[in-house]
């Protein structure tokens, strides 16, 4: 069908408090806004000023009212366990209320803080909306991350409680949570209240006496004793809660995200850009301590009436490569989200599309990428073997929901690979230079967003406003800095090239990593790759290619090295200076499939460098720093 994306856009641009409005009215409020936005209030503006609600009310209460009661609401599939438990909306309300009184016990009331330490478990999710139910604020933070970086975190929010699990497990291990709590809470100046820990089997906790309680104890004591917490009205500008990334500084940065305009993008975005219906089971393939887990897993699935999965598991390796297929068809997923990198570690191990052809997919419609750039190649390999719509979309953890992206809703637009299409309403992309200015078509510069920013967009960072104006806002005045680098072309669509702190510079001329990573993945033998600028005596920088081969590709790597040169220079030119490129065995991830380019970069020059918290395996950069060191760099 023709789109009506356009029409739409300009609806916004033409209205956009009455567009906002309008998408408010699928929300349930306790009472309406006084003012749909107040430019005066908070650093930028405030959406829905004077409004108050209930965020669980709105994912729960009104489905089980409405006639959801006995539809799935979540689905916990975890192969790495064996297991799979599944919860309709009225299971999913009764444990949340419960658990919400459980917390309420504990002393947690409107306003506090409460960390959750958990693995991709269903206590997780209940977790995050029993906070939501009593107005608390919750703060997740991956489960497994190191003492200290944990420690950080409970000083800055200052948690009257900590919801954690006895363990995470992954491929062929098994991570002990509480020695690390214990280690974090004895690090933090700022000392929770309670500990609240959900014992799995594979690695029960030991309990320290007047601070730690049973998750399953307390949950079932408060069902037995009839408690249910009833759903506490707060402020539409009320922080939901804080997600923390990492700051350039080190210090990590506590993002804020607040009720009611949270609320009202994320369910505009199920139908106009996901393009599911209620009722439909929808997939995001991340965790819940990332901002993915968090609007797509638990929050907007559920405000929109859908069936969201909770997978614990690899997109390889449990038990093998098509453990995504499975489940599509196992749960006749309509419309599924998850990361590039995913789909390239498929496709090293499956490059053919074997298991693909294994499973009914018959019921699947969409598949949708975001959190690192998605190569062409990568695309293109998806939309042969799946035979579906294969959609790239942009966003942050600062927003929320997407900047960029392909409203299927709406009628998808033509898809330019390499793009991930145009901006959402509540967004004008502009790019530009140095001095500010708007640059022209085709020509790389800093992508910023011309504000306001749109609903559910952070309002500030957590009792960091200033911080909050120096990281965001002062470098290009009246725009938010994405810090991502990329350009319009004449249709419109945004091209995400970079970080700007990605593109490199040699001997004067900008060039953008991401342009050379494209070239190098359409390669045929290579499965993934990463570039980025080392230091050079001459020229300043100079880019340096790490490839990984596809699996079965038993070529001399000097061969496939030398042929990924000559493809560069090729297609860019010899401006590129592309002329070291290194087969490594692996590349460093965080545990949300981002590369860790700038690490990378830091070990190349001989740079002291902290290894990132969300690292998948550490051991990965020594494999880099060999690799490195036997062509004759620092590592």
């Amino acid at each position: 069908m023709a789109s009506r994306y356009h029409k739409v856009y300009e609806s916004w641009q033409n209205d956009p408090e009455g567009f906002w409005a309008s998408a408010a009215e699928n929300i349930d409020w306790v009472k309406p806004a006084d003012k749909i936005f107040d430019p005066d209030a908070g650093v930028y503006g405030h959406w829905f000023a004077g409004a108050t609600c209930n965020t669980c009310y709105n994912c729960l209460d009104r489905h089980v009212a409405g006639g959801r009661a006995g539809q799935l609401a979540l689905i916990h599939d975890s192969p790495i366990t064996g297991t799979q438990k599944k919860f309709t909306y009225a299971e999913l309300l009764e444990d949340v209320a419960a658990f919400a009184a459980v917390l309420q016990d504990l002393g947690v009331t409107r306003g506090d803080r409460v960390i959750v330490y958990m693995p991709m478990i269903p206590e997780a999710a209940i977790a995050m909306l029993a906070c939501a139910r009593i107005g608390a604020i919750h703060s997740v933070v991956f489960g497994g991350f190191a003492a200290n970086e944990l420690a950080t975190r409970i000083d800055d929010a200052a948690p009257k409680a900590i919801l954690s699990a006895s363990c995470g497990i992954e491929p062929g291990r098994v991570i002990a949570y509480k020695p690390l709590l214990d280690k974090a809470i004895e690090l933090s100046t700022a000392k929770p209240q309670a500990c609240v820990i959900y014992q799995r089997e594979q690695a029960l906790a030991s309990m320290i006496e007047g601070r730690d309680h049973d998750w399953a104890a307390l949950l079932d004591a408060a069902k037995a004793d009839g408690k249910r917490a009833e759903c506490v009205t707060v402020a539409a500008t009320d922080p939901l809660y804080i997600l923390y990334t990492s700051g350039t500084t080190g210090e990590p940065k506590g993002v804020v995200r607040d009720n009611g305009g949270h609320m009202v993008a994320l369910y505009w975005s199920m139908k106009n850009l996901y393009g599911v219906e209620p009722g439909e089971v929808y997939w995001a393939a991340s965790d819940v301590g990332w901002v993915v887990g968090h609007s797509y897993i638990v929050y907007a699935p559920l405000l929109h009436g859908n069936t969201s999965i909770l997978f614990e598991g690899k997109p390889v390796g449990t038990p093998d490569a098509g453990v995504f297929w499975r489940i599509i068809s196992e749960h006749k997923v309509a419309a599924m989200f998850t990361a590039p990198t995913a789909f390239r570690a498929i496709k090293q191990i499956d490059p053919k599309g074997e298991f693909i052809e294994k499973y009914d997919l018959s019921n699947f419609r969409t598949l949708f990428l975001a959190g690192e750039r998605a190569d062409p190649d990568t695309l293109l390999w998806a939309e042969k073997h799946l035979k579906v719509p294969v959609i790239d979309h942009w966003w942050q953890t600062e927003t929320g929901w997407c900047i960029a992206g392909n409203p299927v809703g709406l009628g998808a637009l033509p898809v330019k690979h390499g793009s991930p299409c145009v901006p959402m309403p509540g967004y004008e992309i502009h790019i530009l230079d140095d001095n500010n200015r708007q640059v022209e078509a085709g020509k790389i510069g800093a992508i910023s967003l011309k504000l306001p920013l749109p609903p559910s967009c952070m309002p500030t960072l957590w009792n960091a406003d200033a911080r909050f104006r120096e990281a965001y806002l002062e470098e290009f005045p009246g725009y938010y800095k994405t810090a991502d680098a990329g350009y319009l072309d004449a249709e419109g669509y945004v091209y995400v090239m970079s970080r700007t702190d990605d593109i490199i510079n040699v001997a004067g001329h900008r060039l953008s990593t991401g342009a050379m990573e494209e070239v190098v993945a359409a390669h045929p033998d290579v499965a993934e790759c990463a570039v980025v600028g080392i230091a050079d005596q001459i020229k300043g920088q100079i880019p340096a290619g790490f490839i990984v081969l596809s699996a079965g590709v038993n070529r001399p790597t000097e061969e496939i090295e030398s042929e990924v040169i000559a493809l560069v220079r090729e297609k860019i030119g010899p401006v590129a200076a592309f002329k070291l490129v290194m087969a490594v065995p692996r590349l460093p991830k965080t545990r949300s499939g981002k590369i860790l380019r700038g690490t990378m970069r830091c070990i190349a020059d001989g740079e002291d460098y902290k290894t990132p918290a969300t690292i998948d395996d550490p051991v990965i950069l020594d494999e880099i720093a060999q690799v490195l060191e036997g062509r004759g760099y620092p590592g």
